[in-house]
C-alpha cells in the first residue's frame, strides 16, 4: 500500500509546526483575509479541527465546543456534526492515516483537519472533488499554508485506495467496532453474547427523549401540544416521550415554562426506583446537572438536599429547578466530607449517582472513547467505594439508598455492590438493574439497597 512520502520541504514545515510556529491555536485569521466563507464546508472543517485538537489534548467535547459559540448557527452546527462524527467513528480515521503516512504527523490540528475531511468523504454525498478542494483551501488558512499540498496528496491517495482500506478495517476489531481495544475486551468478558450489539449501539446518535413534568401537564396534553407545533413523539411510560426527530429545546412547546425536560429514558429510571414519599428527607449526593434531582421533586414534595462538588455545575441544578418551578436546598460540597455540610439529621432516602467511566453514555458523549483510559476504572471504583461507605451511616434504619452509574463495566456495578454488601451486614439488596445501550436508551446500572438496622 502506497504511503505519502515526506519531502525535504515538508519535513522542514512539519518541524516548524511541531515547534508551534504555525499552530492554528495561535493564529487568528482576520475575516477580510479569509478565502473561505463562514458558511463554507472548508470553514466548518477548520472549526471541527480546532475542536478535535482540543479533545485530543484532554479537554471534554462539551468544553471544546465552547470555541464555536461566536460562530454563526450554520457554521457551528456543521462543525459540531463533523466533530461528533469523527469521535463517534473512533479509530477509523487514525487507521487510514497510519496506512497512508510514512511517519507520524506531529501537527495536531492538520491531523484533525484530515480526520474531519475523511469523515466527510465517507458519510456525505458531497462531490469528492469539492470536499478535497475545501480541505486543501482550509489547510491554506492553517499553519501558514504549509500543508496544502500534503493534505491534497493524502486525501487523493485515500480515494484511490478506499476500497482496500475499508476491507482492511474489517479485520481490526478496534476499528470495525469503533471502540478502544481494552474497552472491547472488557465487554467481551462481561457480555460474551451481547458485546457486539453494545458496541454498535454506542456508535449511534442518541434519541431525543423528554420527561414530561406531570406537576404542570399530562403526557397526553403535552403530546397534543407537540402535534400543534408540528412535532411527533411516541410514549415509553407515564412521563417519557421519544421525539421522532431531534430539535433544539427552544422548539419544544413550554420548555422555558417548565413543562418538559430532556432526559434519557434510562436516566429517568433512577427516580422511579427510589420512589420518594412526600414529606421525606432525601439526599442527592452527586446531583449536577440536576435531571434526577428535579425528577424526584416532580414525583413528590420532599425535603431534598442536592450536593455537587463542582460550583459551576451547581448553577445548572439551580437553573433547572427554577425553570421547572421546583425548590430544594442546593450546596457546593464534597459528599465524602459530611462534616462540611451535614446537619446530623438522618435521611429517608439517598441517591448516590456516583462518578464513573460513563461507558454507558458514549453515544451521547463520544469523546469518552478518546479521553478514557483503562486505568481510570480502578480510580473510579475507589471513589465509588468511598462514597458508599461515607453515605451509608447517614441513612435511617429502614431507609433506601439507590446506587447509580452510567457505566456498563462490572467493576463499577455489580462487583462494587457485592463488595459493599460484604462490608455492610445491615444492607439488603432489593432491586438491581443493568440497562445496556439500545436504540431507545443509554446504559445505566442501578442497585436499590435497604438499611435493615
Amino acid at each position: 500500500m502506497n504511503s505519502i512520502p515526506a519531502s525535504p520541504s515538508l519535513k522542514a514545515r512539519v518541524r516548524r509546526a511541531a515547534k508551534g510556529k504555525t499552530s492554528l491555536a495561535a493564529t487568528t485569521i482576520p475575516s477580510k483575509q479569509r478565502s473561505l466563507a463562514h458558511d463554507s464546508l472548508g470553514w466548518s472543517l477548520i472549526l471541527s479541527a480546532r475542536v478535535l485538537a482540543q479533545v485530543r489534548s484532554g479537554k471534554s467535547l462539551n468544553g471544546a465546543l465552547s470555541i464555536l459559540l461566536k460562530e454563526s448557527s450554520g457554521a457551528r452546527s456543521a462543525a459540531q456534526d463533523i466533530a461528533y462524527g469523527v469521535l463517534r467513528h473512533f479509530g477509523q480515521g487514525e487507521f487510514i492515516l497510519a496506512k497512508l503516512l510514512s511517519r507520524p504527523l506531529p501537527h495536531e490540528e492538520i491531523r484533525a483537519l484530515l480526520l474531519s475531511a475523511l469523515y466527510r468523504l465517507d458519510t456525505r454525498e458531497d462531490s469528492e472533488h469539492m470536499v478535497v478542494d475545501q480541505a486543501v483551501t482550509a489547510a491554506g488558512e492553517m499553519a501558514a499554508g504549509a500543508f496544502k499540498g500534503f493534505v491534497n496528496g493524502v486525501l487523493r491517495n485515500y480515494l484511490r485506495q478506499k476500497e482496500s482500506l475499508f476491507k482492511a478495517m474489517e479485520e481490526d476489531d478496534e476499528v470495525f467496532y469503533m471502540h478502544p481495544r481494552w474497552w472491547l475486551n472488557r465487554l467481551r468478558r462481561t457480555y460474551p453474547d451481547q458485546w457486539r450489539e453494545i458496541a454498535r449501539a454506542g456508535n449511534t446518535p442518541p434519541p431525543m427523549t423528554l420527561r414530561v413534568n406531570r406537576r404542570r401537564v399530562s403526557i397526553d396534553e403535552y403530546v397534543r401540544q407537540l402535534d400543534v407545533a408540528g412535532l411527533s413523539a411516541r410514549a415509553l411510560g407515564q412521563c417519557t416521550l421519544i421525539l421522532n426527530k431531534s430539535v433544539g429545546v427552544n422548539s419544544l412547546p413550554g420548555f422555558a415554562e417548565g413543562l418538559v425536560s430532556v432526559q434519557d429514558a434510562g436516566a429517568q429510571r433512577a427516580a422511579q426506583l427510589l420512589a420518594p414519599v412526600s414529606g421525606s428527607r432525601v439526599l442527592d449526593a452527586c446531583a449536577a446537572p440536576g435531571g434526577k434531582t428535579s425528577h424526584l421533586l416532580e414525583m413528590a414534595d420532599l425535603d431534598l438536599l442536592a450536593l455537587d462538588i463542582d460550583a459551576a455545575r451547581i448553577c445548572r441544578i439551580e437553573e433547572n429547578l427554577k425553570r421547572l418551578g421546583l425548590s430544594a436546598k442546593v450546596k457546593t460540597a464534597d459528599c465524602t466530607q459530611p462534616e462540611s455540610w451535614w446537619d446530623g439529621r438522618l435521611f429517608d432516602s439517598i441517591l448516590a449517582d456516583v462518578p464513573c467511566s460513563a461507558s454507558g453514555v458514549v453515544k451521547r458523549h463520544p469523546d469518552i472513547k478518546t479521553l478514557r483510559r483503562e486505568s481510570d476504572i480502578r480510580r473510579f471504583a475507589h471513589m465509588q467505594t468511598k462514597i458508599l461507605d461515607v453515605l451509608w451511616p447517614l441513612l435511617k434504619p429502614g431507609g433506601k439508598l439507590l446506587y447509580a452509574t452510567c457505566s456498563v463495566f462490572v467493576e463499577e456495578n455489580t462487583a462494587q455492590i457485592d463488595a459493599f454488601l460484604f462490608r455492610q451486614t445491615n444492607a439488603q439488596r432489593m432491586i438491581e438493574e443493568q440497562w445496556l445501550m439500545q436504540d431507545e436508551n443509554d446504559g445505566f446500572f442501578y442497585s436499590l439497597l435497604r438499611k435493615t438496622a
